[in-house]
């Protein structure tokens, strides 16, 4: 199932200059060549003036030699454009140089009691510190260890203990309507995943089709928590039916429709939908993973800070950055990418927030070889249509990371073209696999409403390498965006 991140574009570039561009008419393309690229340059003004959809849009563009980083190709490529998940060039780039590759989060197991003959008198604390990674197989580990050291009752409260960020759930700019979507889910320090695409923040439902036509769908639900109510509205149709099976959850509440057919004879489909509140779930499958060891307490089970003076009992650590920047980049994840921000606010400001870990962001811009002050940003993982960065701003990133002694990793987390592989392939498993292309391409994929984006690399059949950064805004459909991205990346293939 390809998952896409799809928002409504703002009005902000008002004032910008419109390219105009058509299919049978020819147009003064602003465009710049340096060195002995004129033949590239010949047929990259060819193709842009033939290609109608880009009429009335903007279309910002810059192609450097990979060796160099000398410019070869630009067309409006200092005029500051949405980058959509483009963006997260920079906050991985970010993140691998402020908490580094080896960086794991963290979730914590502390008590504020004693333990006696089975009996732990006092709370248990579950400190939660950005950890997108947690499974319920993590939690149900976590429960048996208490169990090995003895803890057979606890005669106190369950807490979770989300402080380590702030309460801001969502990033300055995501729209309401978003907030029950697993692109859109809430930030929180103490969360949890479905599964190992690690969408924090959700819940995933399995969809099977039922026994007959007309009957409910089967859904099973990960993780399994008691606190959700699930509306199953599904309809299990004829065999050749189409499938539209989508979910919905209320507004502020925890109250889920999954409705739409599926027909007889249909593989399992999965969808995702965001819960309202990550503590409140990871509690919930934490308390089942305690009863599963036959574990009791006596107090209630709420959200609450730890104090200064517990004792730590158990730790458990996440994959390390370089692993984690897998699913982040290749499947897009904007869950990850907002908790980065939020990590390098806490790791270097003292404070998980949007504000401080966006401060943190700007200020490693410098040392890429970008003029922060330049450079709107308004969250880390491109989700804002306010976000605004020029396509030489990222392409000028992608040259100078290639000095950093970690960018084998910062590239090995790209998508690459035409692979299949979910975790190699990533959002350009299905593009760019023609013979120039397939396994050449080794980029970040950008969707947002009438936005497309695609920057990195692209080895030609020549054996030159170029960086390239394709912005499209203003697009009357985003989907044919990534039609002309890949009409660009084949052209520079055939060099």
């Amino acid at each position: 199932m390809l998952k896409r991140r799809k928002f409504v574009l703002l009005p902000v570039m008002i004032g910008m200059i419109v390219l105009q561009l058509s299919g049978t008419i020819s147009f003064h393309v602003e465009a710049n060549a340096k060195g002995n690229e004129g033949e590239l340059n010949s047929q990259m003004n060819s193709l842009l003036n033939t290609i109608p959809e880009l009429k009335g849009s903007l279309a910002g563009i810059s192609i450097r030699d990979q060796n160099s980083g000398q410019v070869l190709f630009e067309q409006m490529a200092e005029t500051r454009l949405a980058p959509a998940s483009n963006l997260k060039l920079l906050t991985a780039a970010a993140a691998l140089s402020v908490l580094g590759p080896d960086y794991r989060f963290q979730t914590e197991i502390y008590t504020d009691g004693k333990l006696e003959d089975g009996v732990l008198s006092g709370n248990v604390y579950l400190k939660g510190k950005g950890d997108t990674t947690l499974l319920a197989s993590d939690l149900d580990k976590i429960a048996e260890h208490l169990h090995a050291k003895g803890i057979n009752q606890i005669n106190g409260s369950i807490i979770g203990d989300a402080s380590w960020y702030d309460d801001v759930p969502y990033s300055v700019d995501l729209a309401w309507s978003d907030e029950s979507t697993y692109y859109g889910a809430p930030v929180s320090a103490l969360t949890m995943s479905p599964d190992k695409e690690y969408d924090a923040g959700t819940i995933m439902m399995k969809v099977k089709p039922g026994a007959k036509a007309g009957s409910r769908a089967i859904v099973s639900v990960l993780p399994s928590s008691l606190k959700l109510e699930m509306n199953n509205k599904t309809t299990t149709a004829a065999q050749g039916a189409k499938e539209d099976i989508e979910a919905e959850r209320e507004h502020g509440g925890e109250s889920i429709s999954l409705k739409g057919n599926i027909p007889i004879g249909a593989e399992e489909t999965k969808v995702w939908v965001a819960v309202e509140s990550p503590p409140d779930m990871v509690l919930d499958v934490f308390t089942q993973a305690l009863a599963k060891q036959n574990i009791t307490w006596t107090g209630q089970v709420k959200e609450g800070k730890t104090p200064d003076l517990s004792t730590p009992i158990i730790v458990h650590k996440s994959m390390p950055l370089s692993e984690l920047l897998i699913p982040f980049m290749k499947l897009s994840n904007n869950t990850i990418g907002e908790t980065l921000l939020k990590e390098m606010g806490r790791v270097e400001k003292g404070e998980g927030s949007f504000d401080e870990g966006i401060a943190v962001l700007r200020d490693q811009l410098t040392q890429f070889g970008l003029d922060k002050n330049k450079i709107l940003l308004r969250d880390g993982s491109g989700i804002s249509p306010i976000d605004l960065i020029t396509a030489n701003d990222l392409s000028t990133l992608l040259f100078n990371v290639q000095k950093q002694a970690w960018f084998p990793i910062y590239e090995k987390a790209l998508p690459v073209s035409g692979n299949k592989d979910r975790m190699i392939g990533g959002t350009l498993r299905n593009r760019l696999f023609s013979e120039n292309t397939k396994g050449a391409v080794k980029a970040k994929t950008g969707t947002l409403s009438a936005v497309s984006s695609l920057s990195g690399y692209v080895r030609s059949k020549s054996g030159k390498t170029y960086i390239f950064s394709i912005l499209l805004n203003h697009l009357m459909d985003e989907k044919q965006g990534k039609v002309i991205e890949d009409q660009i990346v084949e052209l520079l293939a055939s060099q």
